[in-house]
């Protein structure tokens, strides 16, 4: 029963649903920024542009937001100024840990990821002190039900460095440098439906 008054009950649930809605948004405008300040504003050019701006395609994003994103970040528009920082630290048992951050604030995030470590029994690292570990890779999943045989050839002459069935999925590592190859390379033989990338 939704009481005396219908309208309340939609009104209240449709403006949680748009706090919810503009909060992706938000994070999604931010990562489109600093994606658009790395490189090329045109996603044609700039890879890590047009993967976030596939990412808030996905989430339904209005074209005009996008657009606003894009032209604040190359100075069309008047707004903050929001860069990617990365932070490294030890966790609990000596777990490494690196940290990707979109800040408009350097010190106030520094400070804050300190005192997230410093609560979980970590601590925070300097520059280099963690990142020795890691490797950057892109992971491409795709549902199964495209032919294994072609797909596989396709990833790999785009130069994927590993294709693997998990699942009901196929898995397909590349190296950073070749990710946006391999997956228009997966486009343009029918791939419409990307599950992860």
């Amino acid at each position: 029963m939704s009481g005396h008054s219908k309208w309340a009950t939609i009104h209240r649930k449709k403006g949680l649903l748009d706090q919810q809605r503009g909060k992706v948004f938000q994070k999604l405008a931010k990562e489109i920024m600093v994606a658009a300040k790395g490189g090329s504003p045109d996603p044609n050019l700039n890879a890590a542009l047009r993967l976030a701006v596939d990412k808030a395609k996905a989430q339904n994003m209005p074209k005009d937001n996008i657009q606003k994103a894009i032209e604040k970040a190359t100075g069309g528009v008047d707004g903050a100024n929001y860069e990617s920082v990365r932070y490294e630290g030890y966790g609990p048992s000596g777990v490494a840990f690196m940290v990707d951050c979109l800040t408009d604030n350097r010190n106030r995030t520094a400070s804050q990821v300190r005192s997230c470590f410093t609560k979980a029994g970590g601590n925070l690292g300097t520059d280099g002190s963690v990142s020795y570990m890691f490797e950057r890779r892109g992971s491409i999943v795709i549902p199964s039900e495209y032919d294994e045989d072609t797909m596989m050839m396709v990833a790999l002459d785009a130069g994927a460095s590993d294709f693997e069935k998990v699942d009901e999925t196929y898995l397909i590592s590349t190296d950073q440098s070749s990710f946006s190859k391999v997956r228009d390379s997966l486009e343009e033989n029918g791939v419409k439906e990307f599950l992860e990338c």
